[in-house]
C-alpha cells in the first residue's frame, strides 16, 4: 500500500495536511519534536500546523511604499482604455502630455492587475513592414492620400452639422514622409485632378528649396483626384514631374494596407483636430489658422510610436537623422488650393517648355507672397530657368 508523505498531501490540498499533522501530534502526546521526524518536517510547519488556521495566510505583503496610489492607477487604466495604448506608448503619452513619468513595466502590471484587454489585429502571414526603416534616409519615401472630412460616421452630429453651417473646407490633402513622419497638408472645397497635381508640384518645389537632393517617390491610390487608374494620365504626370525628380507609384486595386502610414493619420485628424477645433471656426481663415497649428503639433510636438519612431516627434527624428536638409522644411504653409488657383493657375504650365507645345510667357505671379517663405517669380519662364539651375 502506498502512503501518501506530508508534501505530497500539501500539493493536493494544504488542510488536509494540516489535519494529518494534528493528527499524528495528538497519538504522540503532543510532542512536537517527535511529530516533526515522523513527517520529516520542521518542528515550526508542526506548530503552524497545530495552533494555527487550517487555510493557508495570504502572502500580500502587508506595506507596499512604492506602490501607486490607487486614484494614480485608476487613471492610467482609464487613459489605456480610452485611447488604446498599451504600455509602452502609453508610457511615452503620461510623460509627454501630464508629465508624470511611470516605467514601462510597472504599467504593465497595472494593466495585466486590471484585465484590460490589448486591441490586436491579425494578417494573413504575420507582420509585415511596408519599408526598409533601417536604411530610409528623411523625405526620399512618402505617401499620399485625401480625408473627406465631412464624415457622418467619424465625426459627431454636431460638428458635422457645424461645419456645414459655416462652409468649412470639405477635403484635406495630406502628404507623410515615411521615415520621419512629417507631414505637410493643404485644404481644398473640390477634389479634381487640378488640385491633386497642384498640391504634389507644390510640395516638390517646397522640398527642392530646401535642399533635398535624392529622388522623391510618392505613394497613392487610384482615386479620380490623382491618376484614376489611368495608364496614359500616370505617365504623363510622370514625366512632368520628373523635372522635379518626383516619381509616382501608385498602389494596385484592393491594397489598401500599403498606405497605412497615412490612413492611420486620419483617426487622429478626427479625434485631436476637428472633434475639438472645428466647432471653433467660423470661417475658412480660422480654419485653416488652426489646421497650422494642428500640422506643427504633428510636425515638432506629437510623438509616434510606429516602426523606426521609438517614441520620437518627427522633428527629433529629423535632427537624430543628421540629413543635410534645412530645418525650414517644417514650416510648410497650410493652404487653401483654391486660393493658390486663384492666384497662381494650375502648375501645369510650368512644365510646358520642357515637353513642347505653344504658348505665351506673361508676366505672371507664379509662387506664393514672401512671408510665406516662397519666392515670387515675374514670369514662368524664369522660374524654369531658376529650377533648371538649382536641379
Amino acid at each position: 500500500m502506498n502512503i501518501i508523505s506530508y508534501h505530497e498531501l500539501r500539493k493536493i490540498s494544504p488542510q488536509k495536511a494540516r489535519e494529518l499533522v494534528r493528527k499524528v501530534f495528538e497519538s504522540n502526546n503532543k510532542n512536537v519534536s517527535k511529530t516533526a521526524k515522523i513527517l520529516g518536517v520542521s518542528r515550526h510547519t508542526v506548530r503552524r500546523a497545530v495552533y494555527g488556521p487550517l487555510e493557508d495566510k495570504s502572502k500580500k505583503p502587508k506595506s507596499s511604499p512604492k506602490k501607486l496610489s490607487s486614484e494614480l492607477e485608476n487613471f492610467i487604466v482609464e487613459e489605456s482604455k480610452k485611447t488604446g495604448f498599451r504600455y509602452r506608448r502609453l508610457s511615452f503619452y503620461l510623460l509627454r502630455k501630464y508629465g508624470i513619468k511611470i516605467s514601462e513595466n510597472t504599467i504593465k502590471s497595472i494593466l495585466r492587475r486590471n484585465s484590460v484587454a490589448r486591441k490586436t489585429k491579425r494578417t494573413k502571414k504575420g507582420e509585415r513592414s511596408l519599408y526598409d526603416y533601417e536604411t530610409l534616409i528623411p523625405f526620399s519615401e512618402f505617401q499620399l492620400d485625401t480625408k473627406h472630412l465631412l464624415d457622418k460616421e467619424s465625426l459627431p452630429k454636431e460638428v458635422y452639422e457645424h461645419m456645414k453651417r459655416y462652409n468649412l473646407p470639405c477635403y484635406e490633402w495630406n502628404i507623410i514622409d515615411v521615415a520621419t513622419r512629417t507631414r505637410f497638408t493643404a485644404y481644398s472645397y473640390e477634389l479634381s485632378s487640378a488640385f491633386g497635381f497642384m498640391f504634389i508640384s507644390l510640395v516638390a518645389l517646397w522640398l527642392r528649396t530646401h535642399n533635398v537632393r535624392n529622388i522623391i517617390k510618392i505613394r497613392l491610390d487610384n482615386g479620380a483626384e490623382f491618376c484614376g487608374g489611368s495608364e496614359r494620365k500616370l505617365k504623363q504626370w510622370n514625366e512632368m514631374l520628373s523635372f522635379l525628380g518626383v516619381e509616382l507609384n501608385p498602389i494596385p486595386p484592393k491594397a489598401k494596407h500599403l498606405m497605412g502610414i497615412i490612413e492611420n493619420s486620419h483617426r487622429a485628424d478626427d479625434e485631436y483636430f476637428l472633434m475639438i477645433h472645428a466647432e471653433r471656426c467660423k470661417t475658412k481663415d480660422e480654419f485653416i489658422q488652426r489646421a497650422q497649428k494642428w500640422q506643427d503639433t504633428w510636425n515638432f510636438f506629437r510623438p509616434h510610436n510606429g516602426k523606426g519612431m521609438n517614441g520620437r516627434t518627427p522633428f527629433e527624428k529629423f535632427i537624430a537623422s543628421k540629413s543635410l536638409v534645412s530645418s525650414h522644411i517644417f514650416q510648410f504653409p497650410t493652404l487653401l488650393l483654391e486660393d493658390i488657383m486663384k492666384k497662381v493657375g494650375t502648375f501645369y504650365s510650368l512644365f510646358c517648355n520642357k515637353f513642347g507645345g505653344k504658348y505665351v510667357f506673361t508676366t505672371y505671379l507664379f509662387l506664393l507672397e514672401p512671408q510665406l517663405g516662397v519666392e515670387i517669380f515675374t514670369t514662368t519662364k524664369e522660374c524654369a530657368k531658376i529650377l533648371r539651375r538649382r536641379l
